[in-house]
């Protein structure tokens, strides 16, 4: 008798079948739920071997992504393949999510004439790759933002239902690129996404110190677009704001301003608990695993 009652209420099960619906309401399956969070171990793992790699000087420069890749993978899976994207220096994962190989991101690191952004004619972080619609970029801070408003001008002008996509720090955002590449976006209502990962640390200069906004949301009033802060460490919520705005600028209704907050590699080595709290991979965790024991 007590054997059959147990058997018939798990509390337990029930919650856990509860938590495995919340990527389901963002629209993401179980196996999505699962390659999302297998995509940010992998790109994670590439980013802590490629510093070691860089000072050991085996390879030439390496500039991480640790905690970067809820931010760039779920938002990357927001888009069609056949949209252009543009990446900046931290994208590895974001190159990754697109369908970029571990091992072709290494031969980057390498400088290796296999490699498919430049063949090693360039310093490794200049993700590029044509076949996946990953555009050439610049090494000067925000360049490409106007390149991709000026992708996305091309496109209608072709009659092409895409929409082009930016990824760039906040120090990027103090450039005049990015008020350029806004503005003329906001005024011809081009169907562009700006995606800003504001760590909170341009190289040396924090965000207070170069911004008299909280976010760089803000500076989208200006414009008259649309402005949106997240969570750059909630691969759900960056994915659901990322879908909202692509699927709006993709019906005609204009470009958007997106600032997804990313914590501070320098947290990790001086506040690493703290830093651990705001980990994309660890936030990504629960659900992956309940999805394993639901399944079992």
């Amino acid at each position: 008798m007590a054997t059959a009652a147990t058997r018939t209420s798990r509390p337990v099960r029930s919650g856990r079948r509860a938590l495995v619906q919340v990527h389901r309401q963002f629209g993401l399956s179980d196996a999505d739920a699962i390659d999302m969070y297998y995509a940010m171990l992998v790109t994670r793992r590439i980013s802590e071997q490629a510093l070691k790699l860089a000072f050991q000087g085996a390879i030439d420069v390496s500039i991480p992504a640790d905690g970067h890749e809820a931010a760039q993978i779920a938002s990357m899976r927001a888009l069609r393949p056949t949209d252009p994207a543009y990446l900046f220096y931290r994208s590895s994962p974001a190159a990754y999510a697109r369908g970029m190989t571990a091992r072709e991101i290494l031969l980057e690191y390498f400088g290796r004439a296999d490699g498919p952004s430049s063949g090693g004619k360039n310093l490794a972080g200049h993700w590029a790759k044509r076949e996946l619609n990953l555009m050439s970029m610049s090494g000067s801070v925000a360049t490409h933002i106007p390149h991709a408003v000026g992708s996305a001008l091309a496109a209608r002008l072709r009659g092409e239902d895409t929409v082009s996509v930016a990824y760039f720090g906040d120090g990027g955002s103090s450039k005049s690129d990015f008020h350029e590449g806004l503005n003329f976006a906001a005024v011809h209502q081009l169907a562009v996404v700006l995606f800003c990962e504001n760590n909170g640390m341009a190289i040396s200069v924090p965000f207070e110190k170069q911004s008299g906004v909280r976010s760089v949301a803000d500076r989208a009033v200006g414009y008259a677009l649309v402005g949106i802060s997240v969570d750059g460490s909630d691969p759900l919520q960056v994915y659901r704001i990322m879908r909202e705005a692509v699927d709006a600028a993709r019906a005609g209704k204009g470009p958007a301003l997106i600032s997804g907050s990313t914590p501070a590699r320098s947290a990790k080595c001086d506040r690493p608990r703290r830093w651990q709290r705001r980990d994309g991979r660890i936030r990504s965790r629960a659900s992956v695993t309940t999805c394993a024991i639901t399944a079992c």
